[in-house]
């Protein structure tokens, strides 16, 4: 049994469902609280300098020294398992290639299925169990984790039992994502069709029937898949029992969005260039916008509409898009940052949508997200005094100690 106490605000969204308008502004607020656990849960909660009925029984106390205490991060969007980097890329965008320029060209996400393809599998886990080490040290307690960087089957089930490897060994929980269409592989240029069909025979129930992956997900845009492809490719995962995902209008507003709501996927992603007709589509399927503000920001584009997201009543996630190309930085409390003061997003709003609304669009609101009694304790005591100078003071780390699973794993 642990106890934290002597916390200074405990801040925390309420429920188990995705938060979207107000609600995603609604945060329960604590003062000198206390929370016991017990068998990796919360089981009570007090305020006020009170301690927990039960408290005097803990083996292990923790003296939050008056410091913000939220519920653990999680980060609702990654592609962190991956060969090589792409730092070569950086000259040719200020130089003004953009993104589907670099790939045309046979870079971008090619260029690191071709170093995913040669890396060993030992090499990929040694390399993300690095990632989830920092992760951790930031404050995010759970993670998805897309594939994408093989593009064929033995290298889209290397990354997908990388996924599993990692989930089992550090502390951090990984969400597994099929996204075999990530990209059309060079060995199927001009040949799209022929390979959203091989993945729709051959690969989608592999991965269902072996249980490698959670959801699928899709790259529809401009140069990639379009709308039918995506739209076969998705319904025959929803099929197959797998949850739904979709880059969608990440460049282009090609009908990614729309598609999402069609469908009820759980989740659309990216969004940067989603219109009235997407969000209609979005708020009328419940689908979750997982927002990737730190590749605007590194690629100096546009922003996602969030604050008319919220208005229309779309519940939005923030993530932070890991990858080695398009944001090469895992630092969630920087998304945190710039969902503040480029969404224009409220603190309240911004902890709503890296926790509870990230962990639903993961499904796993339940039991991640908030801190309640009878919720799993992830949490993180965090070296700031109160929320708003966690998303005013950007560039370095703040967090403190983490707990996960009621386990201290960070001090």
């Amino acid at each position: 049994m642990l106890l934290v106490k002597n916390i200074g605000t405990l801040q925390t969204p309420v429920g188990s469902f995705p938060h979207s308008g107000a609600a995603q502004g609604e945060n329960r607020k604590l003062k000198d609280a206390a929370i016991l656990i017990e068998d990796g849960l919360i089981r009570s909660i007090a305020p006020d300098g009170a301690l927990p009925e039960g408290a005097g029984r803990a083996e292990t106390v923790l003296d939050a020294g008056g410091r913000l205490v939220t519920p653990g991060l999680v980060d609702c969007h990654t592609h962190m398992v991956f060969g090589g980097w792409r730092q070569g890329e950086v000259p040719l965008k200020l130089r003004g290639a953009s993104y589907l320029d670099i790939l045309a060209a046979g870079g971008g996400i090619l260029d690191t299925v071709r170093h995913t393809r040669d890396a060993s599998e030992e090499a990929l886990f040694e390399k993300s169990m690095g990632f989830l080490d920092e992760m951790l040290s930031l404050g995010v307690t759970a993670v998805e984790s897309k594939s994408g960087y093989g593009l064929d089957r033995e290298n889209e089930w290397k990354q997908l039992r990388v996924n599993r490897r990692l989930d089992e060994a550090h502390p951090v929980e990984v969400v597994s994502t099929f996204l075999g269409a990530h990209a059309v592989p060079p060995e199927y240029t001009g040949r799209a069709e022929e390979y959203v069909d091989l993945l729709c025979g051959q690969v989608l129930p592999a991965v269902a029937a072996e249980h490698l992956a959670e959801f699928c997900d899709v790259f529809c845009e401009t140069g990639v898949f379009d709308v039918p492809q995506s739209r076969k490719l998705l319904q025959a995962a929803k099929a197959l029992g797998l949850g739904l995902r979709i880059h969608a209008d990440e460049i282009d507003e090609l009908g990614g969005a729309a598609l999402a709501g069609e469908l009820g996927a759980v989740s659309a992603e990216h969004l940067i260039a989603t219109g009235e007709r997407g969000m209609d589509a979005m708020a009328k399927g419940g689908v979750i916008a997982d927002l990737l503000p730190g590749t605007s920001f590194y690629l100096g584009k546009t922003y996602a509409p969030a604050r008319e997201m919220i208005a229309r009543g779309i519940p939005v996630a923030i993530a932070s898009d890991f990858n080695p190309g398009s944001c090469p930085s895992l630092n969630l409390q920087l998304c945190m940052n710039l969902g503040y003061l480029k969404y224009r997003m409220t603190p309240e709003e911004v902890l709503t949508a890296v926790t509870v609304n990230a962990a639903c669009s993961l499904g796993r609101g339940d039991r991640l997200g908030t801190l309640e009694p009878g919720k799993q304790a992830d949490l993180v005591l965090w070296n700031a005094p109160d929320l708003e100078t966690l998303v005013y003071r950007f560039g370095g780390n703040l967090a403190g100690t983490v707990v996960k699973k009621g386990r201290v794993v960070r001090p």
